[in-house]
């Protein structure tokens, strides 16, 4: 992690949970809650708990389940989430990071729904960008891509063109899937091979360098 490699993009594509905002404790204490009364393994659930949406998790964990069940039950963990804001705090460097993209494209595509990303970018004194894509914009979580194929519509920029920041491998899928290159951040990136790899987001650096282009330091 410690060469530095540039990157030039017209936009970037930002994941939350893990990228922006640490909620890992919130995220053990209720997918182990859950797995506690599935009679599942906790350990082997965090495995695949990362970067999907819930129903998609259930669907992985228990595919003879059906769908009806993996979405009710999802709705009641995105409550359960949402009102657990302990523990929640912003990825080192997150801060800044979003500040120094104050005016220039990117968009949040996160597997949250509205109400857990507003209440996790809040608890971490995080601002919302301007455009997001969140559970409510797609018919299909992570790791397909149409999280990231969105958010570079709405932004109206090639997938090419983009830069994803990402920490898990659903999420890095989904990136690839668009044809998005991508910086993972943080250890759970680092055993799926992402373009550029940092611990945090005090590892990049960010500038306009004017025509439309943004060049990346990473590392």
């Amino acid at each position: 992690m410690t060469a530095t490699t540039v990157l030039t993009a017209r936009a970037l594509l930002l994941d939350m949970d893990g990228t922006l905002v640490n909620s890992d404790a919130v995220v053990e204490r209720v997918w182990r809650r859950w797995a506690d009364r599935n009679g599942l393994d906790g350990d082997e659930v965090m495995k695949v708990a990362h970067g999907r949406q819930g129903y998609a998790t259930m669907a992985v964990l228990l595919p003879g389940r059906p769908l009806e069940e993996n979405l009710a039950d999802n709705a009641r963990m995105l409550a359960e989430e949402t009102a657990d804001t302990e523990g929640v705090v912003a990825v080192p460097g997150a801060p800044e990071f979003l500040a120094a993209l104050r005016g220039l494209p990117h968009a949040l595509v996160t597997s949250a729904d509205v109400p857990l990303s507003t209440a996790r970018m809040g608890a971490a004194g995080l601002p919302l960008p301007g455009v997001r894509v969140t559970a409510e914009s797609v018919g299909a979580s992570k790791p397909d891509p149409e999280g990231f194929l969105k958010g570079a519509a709405e932004l109206g920029v090639a997938p090419a063109d983009c830069v994803a920041f990402e920490d898990s491998g659903a999420g890095i899928a989904a990136a690839r899937a668009a044809g998005v290159r991508v910086v993972g951040v943080g250890p759970r990136a680092a055993a799926h091979a992402p373009d550029a790899l940092v611990e945090d987001l005090t590892a990049v650096r960010v500038e306009d360098a004017g025509a439309g282009v943004l060049r990346l330091r990473v590392g």
